[in-house]
């Protein structure tokens, strides 16, 4: 154990000092760019030009209001990693953050799932990486989790405006450990309130009390903070009369202690998420604790109640989670959002009746990948670091590597295996080049591993690999491969590309855009639940959307079709008109009901 020199109380874990007894200093990596996923609500002016790749960078241009070209994100990926990445542009710029992270329940990454017409339920479980993200935070027990919101809340505090204030809602398993370390980050003196959320969720017990509520931190970065005491809510009380809204009552200003229902589970604000917060809860601190025009951001956003009460609240957010299906979640209640309850109703039946403002998809993609490259691989020059890159996703895939070749770096049984780049999508060149090698050699079965796939590569490579007599399998490289506890248990799977057929119609300026089938080959890897919960092809389907003048940058969901509550049908037909005559190019893009996306371009001519 090393020696520490205590100066001042702090809460003291495996990971926080070195065995010389240093602080440890929190890991910044990057600024890595972020790449624009989709863009969403802000439809093309036809002014846009054509970018020289498939996704846009985010440069972070934009000002400080939607007139001035802000959007509001949603970003898929590791908060630190994000948190990191953000520092370059907001550092000092956000004015409210809520985080509601993991307690410890294993409940943190499951979500109820409909699927099809008939809204059949399953629960989804953890995703590998969910599972990684639940290792690394309970792998090593409490010291790893101090150590995960440690260096988090660092972060969080860099981020933070110089009047920006954070909630942090926790329960009994971590509430008076994290409590102790937010003292040492943001300081005592900036401690301002606990705020004991009761409720009536979960059970009861013989053997003692039933836990009944959690705790939220209230603290501010400096000595001053927003803090709107006139729209403190007041509830009844008997005692003193008081003038509220026009009549006489008998109510008192809302205390630290706040009784607050969960969502009903019938209503139509429940997600499925099964640690969703209720929106009442987030409307009172959102309202409190900022004003409209205010960033305000959750960086485990789940099943995206905060950005969603940002969003009627009129104020900006920034929101990002782990999850893959979280971050889709998020997407469909933002663009269902007029439907949803109107915050300011207070009998909570009238719909908000408003789109949500434009907000945009972002990830780190290949950045990340590349960050996990330079550590993983370190020989002696690129060459080398080259070569165990490919030895490492062929031993995962159960291939041996062999030389020689240009396009082929390994063989699984009778087939020859291509292994693409980190950083680059798999083209229809390259796949072009390895058929040519795969032949020569008079073999009859090819394999090519990707992590991205140039748009439309599989429906046109299939038909060249047929005329070549050459079986061809295209296996996507999972994010999995990145998590080395994964690697060491064998949870790798390498799924086949799912693939779908369209019927395009085009008539004067007029295009009509069918969907005939969505593929997801070797059903064989998803569980018995959810197959039998399959009827057709399309219940694979939970949203497709069309970019119709797909201009090369961010995809921009000019149409769109998904299930919801109220309506589980999909629209299997998307139409437009186009202004002026020419070629464009189609993107269509179709999620399933895992979260999963697969994309196709298109290119028409309309006269």
């Amino acid at each position: 154990m090393p020696k520490i020199d205590v100066s001042k109380t702090e809460l003291v874990w495996l990971g926080k000092y070195n065995e010389k007894g240093e602080l440890n200093p929190v890991e910044k990596p990057g600024p890595y760019p972020f790449q624009i996923v989709e863009v969403i609500n802000k439809p093309r002016t036809g002014k846009e030009e054509s970018a020289g790749s498939l996704f846009e960078i985010y440069e972070g241009k934009e000002g400080s209001t939607f007139e001035e070209g802000w959007k509001n994100k949603l970003i898929w990926g590791d908060n630190k990693l994000v948190m990191s990445s953000l520092l370059e542009k907001f550092a000092g710029k956000i004015n409210l953050i809520y985080i509601d992270p993991p307690f410890a329940t294993g409940a943190d990454f499951k979500f109820k799932v409909q699927i099809g017409e008939e809204a059949e339920e399953i629960t989804k479980e953890h995703s590998i990486i969910e599972e990684k993200a639940y290792r690394d935070t309970w792998g090593k027990g409490l010291d790893s989790y101090l150590q995960m919101m440690y260096e988090r809340l660092v972060l969080m505090k860099e981020l933070l405006a110089e009047n920006g204030s954070i909630y942090v809602h926790l329960d009994w398993h971590v509430g008076h450990y994290v409590k102790v370390m937010m003292d040492e980050i943001f300081g005592y003196e900036n401690f301002i309130n606990e705020v004991v959320w009761h409720h009536d969720f979960g059970g009861r017990s013989k053997n003692f009390w039933p836990d009944k509520h959690d705790v939220i931190f209230f603290y501010s970065k400096g000595i001053s903070w927003t803090f709107n005491f006139d729209l403190v809510p007041t509830v009844e009380y008997k005692g003193k009369l008081h003038e509220y809204r026009g009549t006489k009552k008998e109510v008192k200003k809302i205390t630290d202690v706040w009784d607050i229902a969960y969502e009903n589970k019938m209503s139509y604000e429940n997600t499925g998420f099964l640690t969703q917060k209720p929106q009442e809860l987030l409307k009172r601190i959102i309202e409190v604790s900022s004003n409209p025009g205010d960033i305000v951001a959750d960086f485990f956003c789940g099943s995206g109640t905060t950005l969603a009460v940002a969003e009627k609240l009129g104020r900006r957010w920034i929101g990002s989670d782990l999850s893959r299906y979280a971050i889709h979640l998020t997407r469909k209640r933002l663009l269902d959002i007029e439907n949803s309850k109107d915050l300011m109703d207070e009998e909570g039946k009238r719909e908000y009746g408003q789109k949500a403002r434009p907000f945009e998809i972002l990830n780190l993609g290949k950045y990340e990948r590349q960050l996990w490259q330079v550590k993983t691989f370190t020989g002696k020059d690129e060459k080398q670091a080259l070569f165990e890159y490919l030895a490492f996703i062929l031993k995962l895939y159960g291939a041996e590597p062999i030389s020689g070749f240009t396009h082929i770096h390994g063989k699984k049984g009778n087939a020859l295996v291509y292994v693409g780049a980190v950083d680059s999508p798999v083209t229809i060149q390259e796949v072009i080049d390895a058929i040519k090698d795969a032949k020569s050699q008079g073999q009859k079965e090819l394999h090519i591993l990707g992590w991205e796939w140039e748009m439309g590569l599989n429906d046109a490579i299939q038909e060249i690999a047929k005329k070549e007599n050459i079986r061809l399998k295209l296996r996507i490289i999972p994010k999995e491969v990145l998590d080395s506890e994964a690697v060491k248990k064998g949870d790798i799977q390498f799924f086949e590309l799912a693939h779908f057929k369209v019927d395009i119609k085009t008539k004067h300026r007029e295009v009509e855009v069918e969907l005939k089938d969505f593929v997801i080959p070797h059903t064989d890897l998803i569980s018995e639940d959810v197959q039998k919960a399959i009827k057709k092809w399309t219940d694979w389907i939970d949203y497709w959307a069309v970019d119709f003048d797909f201009k090369n940058d961010a995809f921009n969901n000019g149409w769109t079709s998904y299930r919801t509550k109220k309506d589980r049908n999909l629209n299997l037909k998307a139409t437009h008109i186009y202004e002026n005559p020419g070629k464009y190019k189609i993107f269509v893009k179709i999620i399933d009901i895992f979260g999963i996306d697969t994309s196709q371009i298109y290119e028409v001519e309309v006269k």
